[in-house]
């Protein structure tokens, strides 16, 4: 992902060679910086390549949740709507046994 976007690699860095002049700056020192600069950029990649793995876990996993939210909701309104349509006709049917009940008892009011 970043990797197309670096102008360097650390293998470059190891690699790189300065001309020397009659008042350059010492190569031990140089070296010893490089050193560094290689350690941290090698560094860099490392996270910069757990961070996308951590990245694409966490979209599968994000993807995965949003389906199974979409179910939910799904099988949620499916029992909504059979619940609806069952809750009256259990209403109509607590009014036909009162009536039969009334019936059966004699209290037809």
């Amino acid at each position: 992902m970043y990797s197309d976007k670096l102008e360097l690699s650390p293998q470059e860095i190891l690699d790189k060679e300065f001309k020397i002049d009659a008042r350059g700056y010492r190569p031990q020192e140089v070296d010893k910086f490089l050193d560094l600069v290689i350690k941290d950029y090698t560094e860099f990649m490392t996270i910069i390549k757990r961070l996308e793995k951590d990245l694409s876990d966490m979209n599968e996993e994000n993807t995965r949740l949003k389906a199974e939210i979409r179910r939910i909701k799904a099988n949620i309104e499916a029992a909504e709507s059979s619940n609806s349509t069952s809750g009256v006709n259990n209403n109509d049917l607590l009014r036909r046994l009162s009536q039969l009940e009334k019936v059966v008892f004699g209290r037809n009011e």
